[in-house]
């Protein structure tokens, strides 16, 4: 049974919204409103088609138990019992998962860090296709891309890139990709045609805001030195380069990327806040599924989550067997959607199970 309470009351908020709305409200809380208004109203309209829906099943079910109707009239109104009856159970689906619970954190931007894992150069190079997969993929979703800090791979890639990636809702499109990725393929440098096998880790958390996590200056241990280019060759004569380390988590980033130590201490901070709020979140989220542990978006950074075989042309989530043939798709970032929609539909369903 659908919680029709809780309905009630969000068809009554969506009412007031659309009401001070055209009543005409202030720069701020217009903003707002509409915001609250754009989010609820998929899940409006689907309470509202339930509601008419069920109504016309009621009326046709009245209309089987008219005595006085003939076979033919009969037989059209048990096929259209049937047809309103699936439909109910679809809209009833849609509403179940509209309110199962959101996680804080799926409308904030992102920080994307991609580190090549085993496979010496190769894994370089693969942690450098898989970070412009993203690339692609933020750009067909307009998001904004912009690299913190990157260390080139000697061949090419990245030992380790990290990026902001901005826009709405970037983190609960991401966050499932959190894990090992793995290839399998001949490498360019290969002139016996072996497949190899490397591999890159992939972290999302949520980009934090100021209100989010606190750092005191007194938890900081601050170092500056010359930025350095490939080589350790000094690449300025300025002490621009910065190293945060938070002394109560022992967590430290290092940032090089700009010429303006304030400049890297801004980035390198916000990396930082986005690392403790990300430990926090873990750590809570732990201790929930402490009697359960979820397949989808466990977030171990430590857990192989996907193959990407180039011989086949086949990528495989290992979460929830899937596999794809259509891996230059997916590599160009034009179908990691399907990829996406199909883990979020995962993990919406073990919420639901667990409500059961």
């Amino acid at each position: 049974m659908l919680p029709h309470d809780k309905l009630d009351l969000i068809l009554r908020r969506h009412d007031e919204i659309s009401a001070r709305l055209s009543e005409g409200a202030d720069g701020a809380t217009f903003v707002a409103l509409s915001r609250e208004l754009a989010e609820t109203e998929t899940l409006v309209s689907a309470i509202r088609a339930y509601r008419d829906q069920a109504a016309d099943l009621e009326g046709i079910e009245a209309m089987l138990g008219d005595a006085s109707l003939d076979a033919e009239m009969l037989a059209l109104a048990e096929e259209e019992r049937v047809t309103a009856a699936a439909r109910l159970v679809e809209l009833e689906q849609t509403i179940r998962v509209a309110l199962l619970p959101k996680d804080a954190a799926d409308e904030k931007s992102a920080i994307l860090e991609v580190r090549a894992g085993t496979g010496g150069d190769e894994a370089a190079l693969f942690a450098g296709d898989l970070f412009r997969m993203y690339q692609r993929y933020a750009d067909l979703h307009g998001w904004k891309v912009e690299v913190l800090s990157a260390t080139e791979g000697t061949m090419g890639g990245f030992k380790e890139i990290v990026a902001s990636v901005n826009g709405r809702g970037v983190f609960a499109r991401l966050k499932y990709e959190s894990g090992v990725h793995r290839v399998q393929r001949v490498p360019d440098t290969e002139t016996q045609g072996r497949i190899h096998t490397s591999a890159a880790t992939v972290a999302v958390l949520p980009e934090a805001e100021e209100v989010d996590v606190e750092i005191n200056e007194s938890d900081l241990k601050i170092d500056t030195m010359r930025a350095q280019g490939a080589g350790g060759q000094h690449v300025n004569k300025t002490e621009s380069a910065i190293r945060l380390t938070h002394l109560p988590t022992g967590i430290v980033v290092f940032m090089q990327e700009e010429r303006s130590q304030h400049r890297n201490r801004q980035k390198a901070l916000a990396v930082l806040r986005s690392r403790i709020f990300d430990e926090q979140r873990q750590k809570l989220d732990s201790e929930r599924a402490a009697d359960r542990k979820s397949q989808v978006g466990s977030g171990d950074r430590s857990e192989r989550i996907r193959t990407y075989n180039f011989p086949q042309g086949r990528m495989s989530d290992h979460r929830i067997n899937l596999t794809l043939y259509k891996l230059d798709k997916v590599i160009a970032g034009e179908a990691l959607d399907e990829v996406i929609d199909a883990l979020t539909t995962e993990h919406q369903a073990a919420q639901l199970a667990a409500q059961s």
